[in-house]
């Protein structure tokens, strides 16, 4: 495993995640069950999710030449900086607005156990498809084609954002800005849309 590229995919995935409905999701689900059967039914869902998105990421980067593979990345993290710089403005009224959605799903809910870690997987997995912490993840292994690092970086963020939300939601709310945290996410994307756009060009990275 690379360490470098692992870093390089939790650096990536927390600013990206920690304002995301992720955090929130799983801040949700902590009222209504007990906090570490939250985690682990969450940090299941995103262990399965973040093995598809690599896997798919490392299938496109042993089939394509890299070249077209990092100019598609390149757009992808530049797309994704320019979504979180511009959302980051309406941050804390879509936090209220998710806390909300997730409120109302699981507002009955007063499972223990088993249950309770089978719904959480249930909730984040049906609600995580297809947001910007998956596509990066999918793009970071297709630009390194190192799947199995960007695995361990990419899971090991993602249990940090949930088991923050999890643990600490109430108290990192209060103290942090959501705006400010997806604007350092947006900084994150562009210098990695940079890089993606170099490797593109044919400059040899580290990472």
């Amino acid at each position: 495993m690379d360490l470098a590229v692992a870093l390089t995919a939790l650096a990536v995935i927390v600013p990206v995640e920690l304002p995301d409905k992720t955090f929130i999701a799983t801040l949700v689900l902590a009222t209504r069950f007990r906090p570490p059967l939250v985690w682990l039914g969450v940090g299941l869902a995103f262990g399965v999710q973040t093995a598809i998105a690599v896997t798919l990421g490392g299938l496109i980067g042993q089939s394509l030449p890299r070249a077209p593979v990092s100019a598609v990345v390149a757009v992808l993290f530049t797309v994704g900086a320019v979504l979180l710089w511009r959302s980051a403005a309406r941050a804390e009224a879509e936090e209220a607005e998710v806390e909300q959605e997730f409120g109302a799903k699981v507002a009955t809910s007063r499972a223990t156990g088993v249950k309770a870690v089978a719904t959480s997987f249930v909730v984040l997995f049906l609600a995580e498809w297809g947001d910007l912490s998956q596509l990066f993840t999918a793009g970071l292994a297709a630009r390194t084609g190192d799947p199995v690092s960007v695995f361990a970086g990419a899971w090991t963020a993602l249990l940090l954002v949930s088991g923050a939300g999890a643990l600490l939601g109430r108290l990192l709310l209060a103290r942090l800005r959501l705006a400010t945290v997806r604007r350092i996410g947006a900084s994150v994307c562009a210098v990695l849309a940079v890089l993606a756009a170099l490797q593109a060009a044919g400059v040899e990275l580290p990472v």
